[in-house]
């Protein structure tokens, strides 16, 4: 906490009692939403286009409503500040991102970003003063549906891409990141990653199914999931299906479905947090009546940290080797991609926690299996993540859902962790 300072006048609520306003995050949420607001009830509002145009319009018309100042870095990521009473010290930051996916949902970083929105909404009701200041952020291009790297506006900030990269970063017509963060007008003039972090909080849905199955309001993140992905390649030899005996053929199908298996295996042995998928399947020659002489297939396997995913590996290689020696087929395992994983910071794990037992929240810790914007500002500041639950834990999807109430929840935990870490003026 930082330093007090004590005055004689009261606040409007007790710090202890205060709760943002459930009913004015909600409709912000739904009026976001009607930003490319799809038939089904979902949203696609893709960035960098005329409709995250209008979407970053609007969030940002709310925050100087609310008093904020406004930065915008070169790669569009969008900083707006609440003064605290000692501005020398670094600000508590909360947010997410406003992109979706072609067929997304309502909360899908939205949440984030609003209820980070609403924190500040609240404390302006109240009249509170925060010892350090209090931000709120929207990062470009989380979602990678338009664009490539996924959560391109917070690695070009953590160092992660250089700028002139993720520039170059083209969609399927050509156009390039550059040219649409020119054309649309957020191309801003500060440098990414000169802005200052004390600790950062990312408030989000589940995108699972674990908090709605326990009944439980809040997930305390424990950590993103460290992910590996592999292309595997078996090679065997096409034959007729018919004259050629079982005995006798280079299947590299049948000795691929060994290799799946055995993914799906490893991950079981790394319960609870391990995973393993085989979601992509190419046959050659892919013809009812050939014996397949190619596979070519994807391993995901993720793990709540380095290490575990290492074992992972480990076996996964083992088993290759072994099965590579017993069958005589070639067999091939290529890394395509690493994302380490990413553990948040004990005291901001704490913050939430506890702002979920003092405002009497069920709660659990929880693993987040997919990749957000908190993966890569951990490698810069404390930094900690809130989930709520999602219908069917269903999300990337139209019918992508968080009650009123959830969300509700969800903002109270982060108003509460963050006004523990930017520390409160008394008075």
């Amino acid at each position: 906490m930082s330093s007090e300072v004590i005055s004689t006048t009261p606040y409007k609520t007790d710090i202890c009692d205060l709760r943002i306003n459930g009913e004015r995050l909600w409709q912000s949420l739904m009026d976001l939403a009607q930003i490319g607001a799809t038939p089904k009830g979902g949203c696609c509002r893709l960035t960098l286009t005329d409709l995250d145009k209008q979407g970053r319009d609007l969030v940002i018309s709310w925050g100087k409503a609310a008093g904020l100042s406004v930065e915008i870095d070169q790669i569009g990521n969008v900083f707006m500040r609440r003064p605290g009473r000692n501005n020398a010290l670094p600000p508590i930051v909360a947010g997410s991102h406003i992109d979706t996916q072609p067929t997304g949902g309502k909360f899908d970083g939205n949440f984030g970003v609003l209820s980070a929105l609403e924190v500040i909404r609240t404390l302006n009701d109240n009249a509170i003063e925060t010892e350090a200041p209090v931000e709120m952020v929207f990062w470009t291009n989380e979602e990678g549906s338009r664009f490539v790297p996924v959560m391109m506006g917070s690695g070009v900030f953590a160092g992660i891409f250089p700028l002139e990269v993720a520039y170059a970063a083209t969609d399927t017509e050509g156009k390039t990141v550059e040219e649409e963060l020119l054309r649309i007008g957020y191309a801003g003039e500060a440098r990414p990653g000169q802005h200052p972090i004390g600790a950062y909080f990312e408030a989000h849905i589940e995108q699972g199914p674990i908090l709605e199955d326990q009944d439980i309001a809040i997930g305390v993140v424990q950590a993103v999931l460290g992910i590996r992905w592999y292309d595997c390649i078996v090679t065997g030899m096409e034959s007729h299906a018919g004259p050629t005996p079982m005995a006798m053929r280079q299947d590299a199908l049948q000795v691929s479905t060994r290799i799946m298996q055995e993914v799906i295996a490893i991950a079981n042995a790394s319960a609870p947090h391990g995973r393993g998928t085989v979601g992509m399947v190419q046959v050659h020659p892919n013809s009812r009546n050939v014996v397949p002489g190619s596979v070519k297939f994807s391993i995901d396997f993720r793990n709540m940290t380095d290490a575990a995913v290492d074992e992972m590996d480990a076996a996964l290689k083992t088993f290759i080797q072994q099965l590579a020696g017993e069958t005589g087929l070639s067999i091939e395992l290529k890394l395509v991609s690493h994302y380490p994983a990413a553990p948040f910071h004990p005291e901001c794990k704490d913050a939430v926690r506890r702002a979920a037992q003092q405002l009497g929240y069920s709660h659990m810790d929880i693993v987040s299996g997919a990749g957000h914007d908190a993966v890569y500002m951990s490698m810069l500041a404390p930094t900690g993540m809130i989930f709520i639950p999602c219908k069917d834990g269903i999300s990337h999807n139209e019918i992508e859902y968080s009650s009123p109430e959830q969300v509700t929840a969800g903002a109270n935990i982060l108003l509460h962790a963050m006004l523990e870490s930017a520390g409160v003026v008394t008075r």
